[in-house]
């Protein structure tokens, strides 16, 4: 049997191609989109991003700040093992967190060398807690 020209066997040769094709399309999409998919929403989670936010919003940058860091740095870090430990979904919130933890990490790093003063904990505080918006925001607005 011809069909245009082409045989019955390169036609089946032709849609095994197709579907192999397509199927492979569909495979790697599937991956890439579940990078984006966001997680459902967890009672510790959204709790523990209020913690991190009321600690940067008492953070004093008059009085001593490494021990104030330290507890923050502390519930960012509690926050990232659990996510990780909850499973692959979680990469969405621990991509909002991360900007956080590199601003308090360079912070403790700098109070543990003795170069903090008042002025870089103010500047840094206010980007802290433009950080901490947004990725309460973000927690919090999840189903």
């Amino acid at each position: 049997m011809i069909f245009q020209g082409k045989t019955v066997i390169e036609l089946n040769t032709f849609m095994k191609r197709i579907i192999l094709l397509f199927s492979l399309v569909l495979l790697t999409g599937c991956t890439t989109v579940q990078n984006w998919i966001p997680s459902f929403w967890d009672d510790n989670q959204s709790a523990r991003i209020i913690d991190v936010r009321l600690r940067i919003d008492r953070l004093d940058c008059k009085s001593e700040q490494l021990p104030q860091i330290k507890e923050i740095r502390d519930d960012l870090r509690w926050f990232q093992l659990y996510s990780e430990s909850k499973g692959k979904l979680q990469k969405d919130v621990l991509r909002l967190i991360g900007p956080m933890q590199e601003t308090v990490e360079d912070m403790f790093k700098r109070n543990s060398e003795g170069k903090g003063s008042a002025t870089y904990c103010e500047l840094k505080k206010k980007i802290m807690q433009q950080q901490a918006d947004r990725a309460a925001a973000g927690i919090l607005g999840r189903w």
